[in-house]
Parts: structure tokens; C-alpha cells; sequence
């Protein structure tokens, strides 16, 4: 932590541009572990322990703004970005190295520049999360680029794979289209079901006015369409 005489230079986002979109069927370079037992999580967060785990993830996180909410909200609970962006990626994190110099909080969230879409299983054992965030998601109008699509039977598998049974996924979209399209696609899957969350939920209460493309769509007196759901027990298998 810096002192009062010392001034923290945080990173502007004009030195870190990159397009808005990216292809996440590319074959892009990244680095990953062969397993989430090989995650070496120590290089985020410089007060990890052996014993601890990450418990949230935020898939497509853009430039960091719902974690920087969230950490200290849930000061006790470690947490992740994951961005396909490089520049984007490497902005988040000089942020919270920003942060951490001037407060003595955001030691629990980092960023992984990654494709959430190929590699989540080799960063999250079964059932580790408590909570993953999808917010705003890449809205991939054209019916050829659907697949590109962050939410689908096959990613929502993975999901169901990483979260712990009572688990919850929050979504955000300014696009009514790829809400009904979330929705449609949660609900029919047999492992979640929407849920209403209760008002003590800080999470719930923060969703569209933390990230940067939801203060843009407030300033924009647009319209976002929120939905949470929650991850229920296999009826065909006992959980291990």
C-alpha cells in the first residue's frame, strides 16, 4: 500500500484499444493448464494459499469493472476475469495492480487472458464455483456466427461441470434477442433453472451498473434485460 505522499498511475484505457469483438473459434496462442490441479492461481493473487480456491468467474470481462465491484463485496472470496483480448486482458490487469498499491483490498481478483469457450474445464474442478457472470456478451447478430455464441447446450455443459450444485449464473444483455436467447437456452437445460434471487444478493443488485458497457447503456438511457440461474442437482446422478 503507497503512501499519502506517493501517487498511484492507474492505466488509460487509450493505451490499451483493441477491436471490440474477437473470433473465439480462432486459433489463437494461449497459455493453459493441462489440468486445474496444474493452475498455479499464486501468480494472480499474491495472498493465495494452498487451501484456497477460486469461487467466481466472470466470463468476458472486459475492462474489470463488475470485479472491481465485487471485490470488496466478497472480500473473502477469490475471483476471475477471463478475456480474449490481450490488450483488454493486460488493461484489467494493470489495473488491480494499480489498486492493490493504493488500497488494501483487491488482493482476491485477477485476469486470465483466455478462451472461456475452449479451456474453462482446465482452470475449474468439478463443482468449484459458486458464481460465473456472463454480462453483455458478444451479440453475434448473423445466424452463420451463433455459434460464436457464449451461451449453447454444449458450453452450458461445461458450466454445469464447473459450478457447485446451488451455484448461480448471472446474465445481462441490452439485446432482447440474445436474452430470450440465454434464457431459452438455460431453462430447457436440465441442470439449471431460473432463479429470483434474494434481496441480500449483493451481486444481483450490481450487475448492470458496474461494467462499462452497462454505465454505457445507462448513459444511453437504454434498456438491459437481466436473468439468474441456478445450477440444481443431476435427477439421473448423485453428485460424487
Amino acid at each position: 500500500m503507497m503512501t499519502s505522499a506517493e501517487k498511484v498511475k492507474y492505466p488509460r484505457k487509450r493505451h490499451y484499444r483493441q477491436r471490440a469483438h474477437s473470433n473465439p473459434l480462432s486459433d489463437h496462442s494461449f497459455e493453459y493448464p493441462v489440468s486445474p490441479q496444474t493452475m498455479d492461481w499464486t501468480q494472480l493473487y499474491p495472498r493465495f494459499k494452498e487451501t484456497d480456491q477460486v469461487k467466481f468467474c466472470d466470463i468476458g470481462c472486459g475492462y474489470g469493472g463488475l470485479l472491481v465491484t465485487l471485490s470488496p463485496l466478497y472480500p473473502d472470496k477469490y475471483m476471475v476475469g477471463f478475456e480474449i483480448r490481450v490488450k483488454v486482458s493486460d488493461y484489467v490487469n494493470d489495473r488491480f495492480l494499480a489498486l492493490r498499491q493504493e488500497n488494501d483490498v483487491y488482493h482476491n481478483a485477477g485476469v486470465v487472458r483466455t478462451n472461456a469457450m475452449k479451456y474453462l474445464p482446465n482452470f475449474f474442478r468439478k463443482g468449484q464455483l459458486e458464481k460465473m457472470f456472463i454480462l453483455y456478451p458478444d451479440p453475434h447478430f448473423k445466424k452463420c456466427k451463433h455459434k460464436w455464441r457464449i451461451v449453447s447446450e454444449g458450453l452450458l455443459a461445461e458450466y454445469a461441470h464447473v459450478l457447485a450444485v446451488g451455484g448461480l449464473v448471472y446474465t445481462v444483455s441490452d439485446v432482447k434477442e440474445v436474452h430470450d436467447w440465454m434464457v431459452s437456452h438455460f431453462t430447457s437445460f436440465p441442470l439449471f433453472e431460473e432463479y429470483q434471487p434474494p434481496p441480500e444478493d449483493k451481486a444481483a443488485q450490481v450487475l448492470i451498473g458496474s461494467t462499462e458497457e452497462g454505465k454505457k447503456v445507462l448513459r444511453n438511457k437504454g434498456e438491459s434485460w437481466t436473468a439468474i440461474f441456478r445450477r440444481i442437482e443431476d435427477p439421473y446422478c448423485s453428485e460424487e
